[in-house]
């Protein structure tokens, strides 16, 4: 029987499970963090002290997250780069119909005033995308995914967590196997494909894994920047059209681009612990409301030679601000930051904006981003206002770093499959080739898609 190995359970390690296991294909699930039960044991118990299990696990990152489903084929990465705008439609809908399984909000329209804020933002010089969204909530979504994990074992696919996956293995420059470690012991795992979903988690070992094999490949750009957080009466009139709308700027004086994302109505700041520094993050919920908005607000940057690793680069800038912070996130107002002084939780506490997350370290963010980035930052900032009255003000409030890693993008074909070695396949937001729970979930599908395809086995999709 034709053996598969699909390494990391998120969603494009899942959904590529989910599809291939229906045909009774030899399937392996193997993720280095902990099933979801676990995660959230570990979370509620420690908060940001969790350490990995924020961003690694069965569901991937995006398990706490907000839950956000954005179904637009180029939202997240653009899968028109791989598929026509019409099969991308089908899988959507492939995607789309698996969460409304398990117990996701069927109904998903785009508002009817979103052309009104269409034609406002660009009076103001920024391009707003109205997009069908549907929102999870965090305190729901690990139950959504903890069902397709049942459903992927009831159609027996093997599950290891737990398990690192250390090396591929390939003969005559095609896949044949993969060395992984679990409980301390090193064994092989013989493969005919292996699909690599690795998420942000393991984005490192993706690039050591191509640098060993001298696989092509190039560096993807870092979106590096803040979380903003204001009351819920600033951004409501913007979050009852889009729950997490798309904004998209501009900066006159460098010509970065800036876009918002992952905007979180009544939601939480969040603290994610990568080990050796941190980030910060947001989400929000079904049944838990707070009072206020809080959403990303990033610089994407592009790197060339001599310095071109923005995996490495974005990981020191984390690492200067965890220093700076005593080990936790940077918490400034945005009137601190522009007055050249530091926070303190006295000038916190006589705002009226109250922190969602009080686990930081009030500080100046100017210590720890690059110059380049916060001059980008408040000036995007003060032209969202033109369209978000409010979101500039002195008690805004600021915490930092967040970034969002996209590591390295192998050469792959339009079928996700590496150039240099038949067989393997890489997917989802690790990957470099998409960036959100939806999309990552394309990658995965296409991939499967094409294995089925080369088996002689039928295809849903």
């Amino acid at each position: 029987m034709t053996k598969i190995i699909v390494v990391g359970a998120g969603p494009g390690g899942m959904f590529a499970s989910y599809l291939l296991s229906k045909e009774g294909l030899d399937i392996t699930l193997v993720e280095m963090g902990e099933d979801v039960a676990e995660r959230i044991k570990h979370i509620n118990n420690n908060g940001p002290s969790a350490g990995p299990n924020y961003i690694q696990g069965v569901g991937g990152s995006g398990t706490f997250s907000d839950g956000k489903i954005n179904l637009n084929p180029e939202i997240g990465g653009n899968m028109l780069e791989f598929v026509s705008k019409n099969d991308a439609e089908n899988l959507i809908n492939y995607v789309d119909a698996l969460f409304m399984k398990h117990g996701m909000d069927k109904k998903a329209e785009i508002h009817p005033k979103a052309r009104e804020l269409m034609r406002k933002a660009m009076r103001a010089g920024i391009k707003y995308i109205p997009i069908k969204q549907k929102h999870i909530g965090s305190d729901f979504l690990p139950k959504i995914v903890s069902g397709i994990k049942k459903e992927l074992e009831d159609f027996g696919v093997k599950i290891m967590v737990k398990t690192k996956a250390k090396d591929i293995l390939i003969s005559n420059s095609k896949i044949n196997g993969i060395n992984i470690e679990r409980n301390g012991k090193e064994e092989k795992l013989d493969a005919d494909y292996i699909i690599l979903a690795p998420g942000r988690a393991g984005s490192r070992w993706l690039l050591d894994l191509a640098t060993k094999f001298k696989l092509t490949y190039y560096y993807s750009p870092l979106d590096i920047g803040i979380r903003v957080e204001v009351p819920n009466e600033v951004m409501e009139e913007i979050t009852e059209i889009n729950w997490d709308p798309k904004f998209h700027i501009r900066t006159k004086k460098y010509d970065d681009f800036i876009r918002t994302f992952c905007t979180n109505p009544s939601g939480f700041v969040i603290t994610e612990n990568y080990g050796k520094f941190v980030s910060v993050n947001g989400h929000s919920m079904k049944n838990k409301f707070s009072n206020n908005t809080n959403f990303a607000f990033l610089v994407r940057m592009h790197l060339t030679e001599p310095v071109e690793n923005t995996t490495l680069y974005g990981e020191s800038v984390c690492k200067l601000a965890t220093t700076i912070g005593g080990g936790k996130a940077i918490l400034q107002r945005l009137g601190d930051l522009k007055k050249g002084r530091r926070s303190t939780w006295e000038r916190i506490n006589n705002s009226y904006v109250e922190p969602t997350n009080k686990d930081v370290t009030p500080g100046d963010l100017s210590m720890a981003l690059p110059a380049r980035i916060l001059e980008d930052l408040i000036e995007g900032l003060d032209m969202l206002a033109k369209i978000i009255p409010g979101v500039n003000e002195e008690t805004t409030l600021l915490y930092g770093p967040e970034i969002k890693f996209k590591s390295i993008r192998l050469t792959v074909s339009k079928k996700m499959e590496t150039k240099e070695i038949t067989n393997l396949f890489t997917v989802g937001d690790g990957a470099g080739v998409s960036g959100g729970i939806v999309t990552a979930g394309i990658t995965g599908l296409i991939a499967a898609r094409e294995i089925l395809m080369r088996e002689g086995k039928k295809c849903e999709i």
